[in-house]
């Protein structure tokens, strides 16, 4: 089984992704692993910093010419914007503390509940972590797996199902040969017509100072047969999956 671990802040110098359980001899380069988190950063209503922060990697242990070792592999993502932020660059009046934080917590962010169980008067000791940025590290352990899962036939792709309101109304699902299409909808939407009527729900919460929650299905082809197990309820694919995240909620 894979497992991955991520370490590092939204401002700070670098995050850090370590994966676990990759077999020896897996060709695996950064070019493939670059061009997953360059995915990452196309769709409508980003922000701006998507647009100027580079996600530039490096491997760090695991991998050696090309091919994996077997052991962890070790991928460090630098921040671009790193020596631009003050976030992190000011000199602090003492151990712990800085001279503007930020004591307003964000609503619907884990600002509040981080700072109340440490104890913070910073929610940028929380905020800097539990950030959306985080994400690239997660992107690029999916590299791995995706790489891995190539190499017995299995490919994989997402789109999104439903944004605000606004659903897919085509019954079709799209096929890999299908995923150049999907990646240029503005919000990977497998239908025009739905597309428009997502973006336009994206642009009337954004005069509204909100945001929108949605649906993403992620579709997997060439899954082999009697993958899983019956025998125990942890085992299950359906339980090892329902225990990684919440699939659909309606």
């Amino acid at each position: 089984m894979l497992r991955y671990l991520t370490a590092g802040e939204s401002h700070g110098q670098a995050l850090v992704v370590i994966v676990e359980g990759l077999p020896a001899g897996l060709e695996v380069t950064a070019e493939q692993i670059q061009a997953e988190l360059a995915r990452r950063r196309l769709g409508y209503g980003r922000g701006p910093r998507q647009r100027f922060e580079q996600d530039e990697i490096v491997l760090l242990g695991g991998i050696r010419h090309g091919r994996t070792l077997g052991s962890p592999v070790a991928i460090e993502i630098k921040n671009s914007e790193w020596t631009k932020s003050d976030v992190w660059h000011e000199e602090k009046p003492a151990p712990g503390k800085t001279k503007k934080p930020l004591t307003q917590p964000r609503p619907g962010h884990a600002d509040l509940t981080g700072m109340q169980k440490y104890g913070f008067d910073d929610a940028r000791d929380v905020l800097e972590r539990a950030s959306a940025r985080e994400t690239a590290a997660r992107v690029a352990a999916g590299a791995l797996a995706k790489i891995f899962l190539g190499t017995i036939g299995v490919e994989i792709l997402s789109h999104v199902v439903q944004m605000g309101s606004a659903r897919n109304t085509t019954a079709a699902r799209p096929l890999m040969s299908d995923l150049a299409l999907v990646d240029e909808s503005p919000v990977r939407c497998f239908n025009k017509d739905s597309e428009t009527q997502m973006i336009a729900q994206i642009e009337a919460a954004a005069k509204d100072g909100d945001s929108l929650g949605g649906i993403v299905e992620v579709l997997a082809y060439g899954i082999p047969v009697g993958l899983g197990s019956y025998v125990h309820w942890d085992r299950k694919l359906d339980g090892l999956l329902a225990q990684l995240a919440v699939l659909r909620v309606e």
